[in-house]
């Protein structure tokens, strides 16, 4: 019998959600989560464990994390990983796709996963590893385990050149020379596509390119002592009663706040809202996160010509490319307008 390993973050295999995201590498027998619909759409296959570690702990300590992963898959035989699913949950992704990557390479077994695509861990590691497309959040979860396990089955049985269109996973820009069952030369099919595209007719490429959005270079500011400098978040400080109800997760609203004459954001007055990292030390100090108080110092010291009378905030976590594209494009009128010259956009 086939032999699987999983590899879950802290929430999805029930240790904890946020307050434990700092938890180290554990390996588990018992099945949690996902790992039930694994094993019961891989009857075929025996769950031989559950890695486990907390989203926090593979993000700041990775070289960590996969010695300890390495200690406690000593002696453990598996034939493949699925990691996952991870929808849009972005160091969640990341995580899965170091484990998977980190597991291929030193176990030699084929890895297996699910995100969203607007996951940031499908664009770091889908040549590394197939990644199914998955939904938006954990309603999809049982969707998107059992797509990971169709092409598991496939992989265990020992399929090792799926076709894309076939497997169904994110296109990883890995070619392979195959023979076509029709024998038709290459010569012959491309005056066919050339034909087509010539008679404006509907054809498919047989070496598809996926072209990149490329955003040019701003120009360097020339006198920064007379520059002035907005500031933009992603890390969702907001005043402490939220005026403009962003949400904590998947954010589709901004706001604009006023420190026209504020030096600091203070305790209490400023907050995050943020649900991707702990808040405790954004909450104590709103300053580290949008750092009005050290830009005001700046301006004092010449430093800076002078700071945007307006600050804008948003969350990051779970936030689409396209809502992020929307969202930028409804601030550039208001940065215009205050005739900015330069933006220093934090995170978390």
């Amino acid at each position: 019998m086939k032999k699987v390993l999983i590899y879950l973050n802290q929430f999805f295999a029930g240790i904890g959600g946020e307050e434990m995201a700092d938890a180290a590498p554990s390996l588990r027998k018992e099945l949690k989560g996902p790992a039930l619909v694994f094993q019961e759409a891989l009857p075929e296959a025996d769950i031989v464990g559950t890695l486990i570690c907390g989203d926090n702990f593979m993000a700041s300590q990775k070289e960590e994390a996969l010695k300890r992963i390495d200690e406690l898959l000593e002696g453990l035989s598996f034939d493949l990983l699925l990691a996952g699913p991870a929808f849009q949950a972005g160091r969640y992704g990341v995580a899965c796709g170091m484990v998977a990557q980190h597991v291929q390479e030193k176990y030699h077994v084929p890895a297996v996963s699910s995100m969203h695509e607007e996951n940031p861990g499908v664009e770091l590691y889908r040549q590394e590893l197939y990644i199914m497309p998955g939904g938006h959040s954990a309603a999809s979860l049982k969707k998107d385990a059992l797509a990971m396990c169709g092409l598991a089955r496939r992989l265990l049985a020992g399929e090792v050149r799926i076709p894309q269109e076939e497997g169904g996973f994110f296109v990883r820009g890995i070619r392979h020379q195959v023979l076509r069952p029709d024998g038709k030369e290459a010569a012959d099919r491309a005056v066919e596509m050339l034909l087509k595209k010539l008679n404006k007719e509907p054809f498919e490429t047989e070496l598809p390119i996926r072209l990149k959005a490329r955003v040019p270079i701003a120009p360097p500011i020339k006198e920064l002592s007379k520059a002035t400098i907005a500031l933009i978040t992603t890390g969702g400080i907001v005043p402490s009663s939220n005026p403009d109800r962003i949400q904590s997760a998947s954010a589709t609203r901004w706001g604009r706040y006023d420190i026209a004459s504020v030096d600091r954001l203070e305790t209490g007055v400023y907050k995050t809202i943020h649900a991707g990292y702990d808040p405790a030390a954004a909450d104590a100090d709103p300053n580290v996160v949008v750092p009005v108080d050290a830009m005001k110092a700046w301006v004092q010291e010449g430093k800076v010509g002078r700071l945007h009378d307006y600050f804008y905030s948003t969350v990051g976590t779970g936030t689409t490319e396209n809502e992020a594209a929307r969202m930028a494009r409804e601030m550039i009128p208001f940065l215009k307008e205050g005739k900015v010259d330069g933006i220093i956009m934090t995170s978390t």
